[in-house]
């Protein structure tokens, strides 16, 4: 499924790291690096939930609730019991894993794709109502509030890292950490055997278990590694923002937002879900004006996508490569 990685993949995955490191210092504008570390967070999202269902084929509508669960944890964690930031992260997305394998060693023994998509998100309506009432220990839809940010911390040859919000670079540099050992991990599992696996079981399920693949543990393991790395994005996002609502950590507009950013950027692709990320992020923010009407420009987006480039916008390069070869074959 996937090409050999060659010198010049590796060359060209050294400048985008190089690029995006030095970016910070080239935009010199707060604003727009708090919309460069959103769009990375979403990116986690984004390439977490492509694992899933882009490489998996496994249709799940309730990832948004890890997300919420991994940002309520990481907070509460901080909160109530004095953790570090830097320890309740992988904390809370271990938490959000277990509540994936929970979740999923019954749904995942299903067929049925559409009822695995129903029931994933009925969980995640779930999860945020249960958030909402427990007002006591989330304060519902008032808002957590007073969530610890990370410890600064001095560094060799560099300096002190800060981590406040009016100085957003340290937050650029942990969230493009955060990102990489993403990709880096959902990469490295899917050029392996189990993920040889996961493709033959999207392709065709009777077809891998015919072949000894155990259909429900690899499944269980895509999923709970996906619901890990997006609690990991929850998480970093509650120290981000420092304040969480029902709404905003586990509302349905997120995974709306999430599957428009996949499909847009490349659905079963590596680097779609960054690209998806990073345009849906930019354009949702330049239309916020328009308010709730944003959605029907994501769907509209999303019919494009399909109609022009089934493959997303990962994909555009040999798109137009493709139509000067279609009108010289004409």
């Amino acid at each position: 499924m996937f090409k050999p990685l060659t010198l010049r993949t590796y060359l060209l995955v050294a400048a985008l790291i190089a690029l995006a490191l030095a970016l910070p210092h080239v935009i010199d504008d707060s604003y727009l690096l708090h919309l460069m570390i959103l769009s990375i967070i979403f990116a986690i999202f984004a390439s977490a939930w492509n694992l899933v269902t882009g490489f998996a084929g496994l249709k799940t509508f309730g990832h948004h609730a890890f997300f919420g669960i991994g940002a309520y944890a990481s907070a509460l964690l901080g909160i109530n019991l004095g953790l570090s930031p830097w320890l309740t992260i992988w904390l809370a997305a271990v938490i959000a894993a277990l509540a994936g394998v929970f979740i999923g060693t019954p749904i995942l023994r299903i067929r049925s794709m559409p009822h695995v998509a129903i029931v994933t998100l009925a969980f995640a309506e779930i999860v945020r109502i249960t958030i909402s009432n427990l007002q006591g220990i989330t304060r519902g839809e008032l808002g957590l509030w007073g969530i610890p940010a990370f410890e600064g911390f001095m560094l060799p040859l560099i300096g002190e890292v800060v981590f406040n919000p009016s100085v957003k670079l340290w937050y650029y540099y942990l969230a493009l950490g955060l990102l990489l050992l993403s990709i880096g991990l959902i990469a490295l599992m899917m050029r392996s055997k189990v993920g040889l696996a996961v493709v033959a079981m999207r392709d065709g399920e009777d077809a891998a278990e015919s072949l000894g693949i155990n259909l429900a543990r690899f499944k269980l393991l895509v999923f709970g590694v996906s619901a890990f790395l997006v609690g990991l994005a929850g998480a970093f996002y509650a120290h981000y923002v420092s304040i969480l609502t029902p709404m905003a950590a586990v509302g349905p507009d997120l995974i709306i937002l999430v599957i428009a950013m996949v499909l847009v950027g490349g659905l079963g692709t590596f680097s779609g879900p960054i690209i998806g990320a990073f345009v849906l992020t930019f354009l949702g923010e330049s239309l916020r004006v328009l308010d709730d009407y944003r959605l029907l420009i994501y769907g509209a987006l999303i019919i494009l996508s399909i109609m022009f480039m089934p493959r997303g916008l990962a994909t555009i390069g040999s798109f137009f490569r493709r139509r000067p070869a279609e009108a010289r074959a004409d």
